[in-house]
């Protein structure tokens, strides 16, 4: 009749052990890609930040975002060797970041992301020997001739008058006759 084996039939706890048994080489696999995912990085160190696609449709808004401080051409020419760190301040702001094992050293950075474009960065660190500067380095160094060169500009600010436009409700409902030309 039959083939002659009789096989005991399988326990409850047999069954769960194997489908857990199934699970785990799966299991493993997600938790080895998800601790992977998080050593990302570029050749130059920095981590691998991706965007999401809908950033770079033209009707996605975006804002831009400055972050740091903004130092310009005209304060760092006016940094000069010999100035003090209260000085600098004064020009400068107060730095980003004072490393603890530089101390000799300011650190000022400014970034900024103008929408569907790359982000710019403009990296300045100011060295001292004690309470004095010795030197600048970054995307611009002091040219005492650039503010020699320099004249005072004035600035002129033309503010146009707005009083008699209107607004584009305003327009629609005198299109549609409900508003009067008042």
């Amino acid at each position: 009749m039959g083939w002659g084996i009789i096989c005991p039939p399988e326990s409850a706890s047999a069954r769960v052990s194997t489908k857990k048994m199934q699970k785990l080489p799966i299991l493993l696999a997600m938790g080895a890609s998800l601790a992977l995912s998080g050593c990302a990085t570029k050749r130059d160190g920095a981590p691998d930040y991706q965007e999401s696609a809908l950033n770079r449709l033209p009707f996605v808004y975006q804002m831009t975002i400055q972050q740091g401080n903004i130092i310009t051409e005209e304060m760092v020419d006016r940094l000069e060797p010999g100035m003090t760190r209260s000085q600098v301040r004064y020009l400068l702001g107060t730095p980003m970041l004072t490393d603890l094992f530089h101390q000799d050293r300011w650190y000022y950075t400014y970034t900024i992301r103008h929408p569907h474009r790359d982000m710019e960065k403009k990296p300045l660190v100011v060295y001292f020997d004690g309470e004095v500067m010795t030197r600048v380095e970054g995307f611009t160094t002091p040219n005492p001739a650039r503010l020699e060169a320099g004249e005072p500009e004035e600035v002129i600010v033309s503010v146009p008058d707005w009083s008699g436009d209107s607004g584009l409700v305003k327009k629609t409902l005198k299109a549609l006759g409900v508003e009067d030309d008042n």
